[in-house]
Order: structure tokens, then sequence, then C-alpha cells
């Protein structure tokens, strides 16, 4: 069984350490990578991945690369949507 979510992701580029805050609705991420070339996203899509239990070829932005807000689809299955803390 392979499922897909998508989650609403808010991106902080250059930042001085890498860190993952989940509210329950919105992940929000910061990446010391800068928004050139692609190398913030790359960022993005490696974090949620790691935050979301899955390879990151099953991350997927769908809208919103160019910009701090992001939709990002997962694929398959893994540990999904921690509880909000």
């Amino acid at each position: 069984m392979s499922g897909r979510t998508r989650l609403t992701v808010r991106v902080h580029p250059k930042a001085r350490t890498v860190r993952l805050e989940w509210d329950g609705s919105t992940l929000e991420i910061w990446v010391r990578e800068p928004p050139a070339d692609g190398r913030a996203n790359a960022a993005v899509v490696r974090a949620v991945a790691q935050w979301a239990g899955v390879a990151p070829s099953q991350v997927t932005i769908v809208s919103g690369a160019a910009a701090r807000h992001k939709l990002v689809e997962i694929q398959g299955e893994g540990g999904l949507l921690p509880p909000a803390v």
C-alpha cells in the first residue's frame, strides 16, 4: 500500500543551524543553503525525507519552488506527520 501526503512547508534559507518545527499543519525548516541554484530546495527535500522517514526520491516540491512557502508531496509510507510538540 502506497500513500501520498501533501504538506505545507515554510523555508528559512541561509540559517545558522538546521532545524525543523511541526505545528500540526505547517512544517518550518531552517536550512543552511542559500536559495540560489536550487540548493535550498535540495536541502528541503533531504530534510523532509529524513523527517518523514522516506528516501529523498519520494519527496517532490509540487509548488513554490521559487518561494519560501512550498507545497511538498511525500510518496510512500514512513513515520509521516509526527504529533505537534
